[in-house]
């Protein structure tokens, strides 16, 4: 039984790892640029180092033919050899790091919209283990500790492994036994300072993952519960705290320096020995076949490979830290899914595309639901179930009951964020039969707390219409929806467009910012409107109004589902849906 077990239970480890490398693999190529994007920065790089290995063993060879004095005409191909590799090695180098990194930079845009595009999917019950730090540094610094991959660890060991190998060639073919102590040389120091490197990374990788997120995770809590924190006087102790995660970063990074130190002093050590043992190696030959200037050149040029075989354990290392990362990242996007979410391809469907994949079944309403039941991740009992109505352009539908009864989950399945059972169909097509993106391009949802960016009304708004087909909102079209909502003398009174609207918001009441919300969703052009409880957070005397106003704004030819728990006004014309 027990043997049993311990194979299973090592079968198990086996596939979990498997699924993991395979994971980390899907995360490492959507980093790479294409090959034909990364080809030029490599064999720039080749020419680059080969130019320092040259440079240093014809410098060598010149300075000691120099000494023997033959006629100058003699030294020419040298000297102008010298001239030429020492502006090829920094010519070289410029054009190899000005190519790849516009490959990598450019890939990093479109790696971190794919990972944005991986996560949106997940957000409504897809990332709540995991905190706010930890995801916003997996976002931020993981994605971009990926384009090392390309930049610091493949480009590296391909460059140096082809000169390397060219070099012993080289060396061969003045003095085999030279060229096997360097081959030597570099297997014994080499390799130790790889596996040096390589058992030090895994262990600070860690660490600096784990300490990067502490300070992430405490100056989110600093800034995002400021308030809070100075009203009960522990903006001391939130700073203790912020001091001690900074404090045990640096400790972490100064340990991976001390590490780099000693991989670059092996590297140092069998360079030097590389060149002793050469020399007493190819004495018994020099004079004999051998030349001084070759044997000299033979001499010095194993520090210049040792310099560019320096690439091999820092790309190791960084190989450690882009794993770590890539890992941390897939933890997000790649683990699968759960079943309450809705499992998207991630491509991008614009609204041209979405109308031809909703095209109007003749006769059908706008929306139609029919027992509709859905849950949210990790729930075993429906948050709603049995929804049934139709919608179509004009009509006002309400959906009332009391808090929890699943009415933001009703908001969630409308828009595809949330899987759902039953029957749900836009202009008569199933709406689970097309991309998710599509359905979001008909159901547009103004969210209980709006997210407002850090930046000016004009960007809060002009994002919502940004597309081929319609272009781009001009200031004329803002003003004219801010109108609508009723919020273009308030703008004016803020210094109109350019007016600052804080982070999160922080200097627009709850009202507003559900004015703010409709106003995009206008300009989005959405067919239906959800409204989801839009008088949360607004006084009783001013929810009236708010309703009126934001029913009254939306275009008669639009359709709107408001979700509530309050009573609405007389003057409001609509269907109830009570859950």
């Amino acid at each position: 039984m027990s043997v049993t077990t311990t194979t299973n239970a090592v079968s198990t480890a086996s596939t979990a790892s498997g699924l993991r490398a395979q994971q980390r693999r899907a995360v490492l190529e959507r980093a790479m640029p294409s090959r034909s994007r990364r080809t030029p920065g490599i064999l720039l790089g080749i020419l680059a180092d080969a130019s320092i290995v040259g440079l240093l063993g014809l410098s060598m060879w010149l300075i000691v033919r120099a000494g023997e004095q033959p006629p100058i005409l003699h030294l020419t191909f040298a000297i102008v050899g010298v001239r030429a590799l020492a502006i090829g090695r920094a010519a070289f180098r410029y054009a190899e790091r000005l190519f790849s990194h516009d490959a990598a930079l450019a890939q990093l845009a479109t790696l971190r919209s794919r990972t944005f595009a991986a996560l949106v999917p997940r957000v409504p019950g897809g990332l709540e283990a995991h905190r706010r730090g930890e995801v916003l540094a997996a976002f931020v610094d993981d994605v971009d500790q990926l384009q090392d991959e390309p930049l610091r660890v493949r480009q590296p060991l391909i460059v140096s492994g082809v000169v390397t190998a060219l070099s012993v060639i080289v060396i061969a073919l003045i003095s085999v036994p030279a060229a096997l102590v360097l081959l030597v040389a570099l297997v014994l120091g080499g390799g130790a300072a790889v596996l040096l490197a390589r058992r030090l990374a895994g262990d600070q990788d860690r660490d600096v993952s784990a300490a990067r997120a502490a300070v992430v995770d405490a100056l989110l809590e600093r800034f995002s519960a400021g308030d809070v924190l100075s009203a009960f006087g522990a903006l001391g102790l939130q700073r203790d705290r912020i001091a001690a995660a900074e404090h045990r970063l640096a400790e972490v990074q100064l340990r991976r320096t001390r590490a780099a130190g000693l991989t670059g002093a092996i590297l140092g050590f069998a360079s030097g020995a590389a060149s002793l043992l050469a020399i007493l190696v190819m004495l018994p030959n020099l004079g004999d076949g051998l030349t001084a200037p070759l044997f000299a050149a033979a001499v010095v040029v194993p520090a210049a490979v040792f310099e560019v075989f320096a690439q091999v354990p820092v790309a190791i290392s960084a190989r450690r830290a882009v794993e770590a990362s890539a890992d941390r990242v897939a933890v997000l996007t790649e683990g699968e899914l759960p079943g309450e979410l809705v499992a998207d391809s991630g491509d991008t469907v614009d609204e041209d595309d979405a109308n031809r994949v909703l095209r109007p079944v003749p006769g059908a309403p706008l929306l139609e639901v029919r027992g509709l039941a859905a849950r949210h991740p990790g729930s075993t009992a429906d948050a709603i179930t049995g929804v049934s109505f139709t919608l179509d352009a004009g009509d006002t539908l309400v959906v009332t009951g009391a808090s929890g009864a699943g009415k933001s989950t009703l908001a969630l399945a409308l828009v595809r964020f949330l899987e759902s059972r039953g029957e749900y169909r836009i202009r008569g097509v199933d709406a689970r039969s097309v991309p998710a993106s599509a359905v979001r391009h008909i159901v547009g949802l103004c969210e209980q707390r709006p997210y407002l960016f850090d930046s000016d009304l004009r960007q809060n708004l002009k994002f919502a219409r940004d597309s081929e087909a319609r272009g781009t909102a001009s200031d004329d079209d803002l003003w004219a929806v801010l109108d609508r909502v009723g919020l273009a003398d308030w703008a004016l009174e803020r210094g109109g467009l350019d007016a600052r609207l804080g982070a999160d918001g922080a200097w627009v009441s709850g009202g507003q910012a559900q004015r703010i919300a409709l106003a995009r969703a206008i300009l989005a052009d959405f067919p239906v409107v959800v409204l989801d409880e839009p008088t949360a957070g607004v006084d009783r005397e001013l929810a009236d109004r708010l309703i009126t106003d934001l029913l009254g704004a939306v275009p008669r030819d639009r359709a709107v589902i408001l979700i509530t728990h309050t009573e609405l006004p007389d003057t409001v014309s609509s269907v109830q849906l009570r859950l």
